[in-house]
């Protein structure tokens, strides 16, 4: 783990703001974009409220630009922000590293758009406490073989996507003996119990650069017609190929015509949406 994206993020500065699929401007963001880029300028301190957020974010002073484009991914509309910590997983083969938030559960999170202080105040619970105890827990381990924990977790029932909880539990199990070495033990059980709660989410951080560093070896090979990314941003889909680099080709993101809350249908809903495609 990385306690501050931009230390390690590639790209990645104090004016710029990642985001799910590909490229987009601000005007043509979807309702849940706008509102968590809103959001997270709160949290990044650079406005005091989301309505400020909202002007700071139109006014052109903040770059937005795709997470794939930096190395990363993220679920949703796939925020990830300059002092935001994520997880940093490599392949050791190559070297190469990705790079994703860490995932904030369930409820009114604001990888759907949603703000406001109960929000922000998990948001900084998870900079201040859950990053730091995990990264002394996974130094102490010597790093965690998520491969692994995936290969075993699809055996058990998980599809590494919507259905995580084995993934979760498998990783709380390396992770929980190393979380009370080097941690107070208030605090690795208030980390333990998080990640026991959202189980069947957690994982899903873990799931998607592991994904995007399998799809990434494909990548840059000259004439290869293999797409190595496909990302959806709330109004367009995209894709990438591997001998075109970073050129993104996009359409229209379709409506999902799914399970919605009751009163609600997909007259309601909004494009397809997030890095998950990865």
């Amino acid at each position: 783990i990385e306690l501050e994206a931009k230390n390690i993020v590639p790209g990645l500065d104090d004016n710029t703001i990642l985001h799910a699929g590909p490229p987009i401007e601000w005007e043509r963001m979807s309702g849940p974009m706008k509102g968590g880029i809103a959001g997270i300028l709160v949290y990044e301190g650079r406005v005091n409220t989301w309505e400020e957020g909202y002007e700071l974010a139109a006014s052109g002073e903040i770059k937005f630009s795709p997470n794939h484009d930096h190395d990363a991914v993220g679920p949703m509309i796939g925020v990830t922000s300059p002092h935001q910590p994520v997880f940093v997983l490599e392949d050791p083969k190559t070297g190469k590293k990705a790079y994703c938030t860490l995932n904030e559960g369930r409820g009114k999170v604001l990888r759907f758009g949603g703000f406001g202080e109960d929000v922000l105040e998990r948001l900084n619970w998870m900079k201040e406490v859950l990053a730091p105890a995990l990264k002394k827990a996974i130094k102490h381990a010597n790093g965690i073989d998520i491969r692994r924990i995936i290969s075993e977790s699809l055996h058990m029932g998980d599809e590494a996507h919507n259905r995580n909880r084995s993934g979760s539990y498998l990783f709380l199990s390396e992770i929980a003996p190393h979380l009370y070495d080097t941690n107070d033990a208030e605090i690795a059980k208030e980390v333990f119990n998080f990640i026991k709660k959202n189980a069947d989410i957690f994982h899903l951080n873990l799931s998607m650069p592991s994904a995007k560093l399998i799809a990434d070896a494909a990548r840059d090979i000259e004439y290869c017609t293999i797409v190595v990314a496909m990302a959806r941003n709330g109004t367009d889909t995209g894709i990438q190929v591997s001998s075109l680099g970073r050129q993104w080709f996009a359409a229209p993101a379709p409506i999902v015509d799914g399970l919605f809350f009751p009163g609600y249908s997909k007259e309601d809903g909004c494009p397809d949406l997030g890095d998950s495609t990865i």
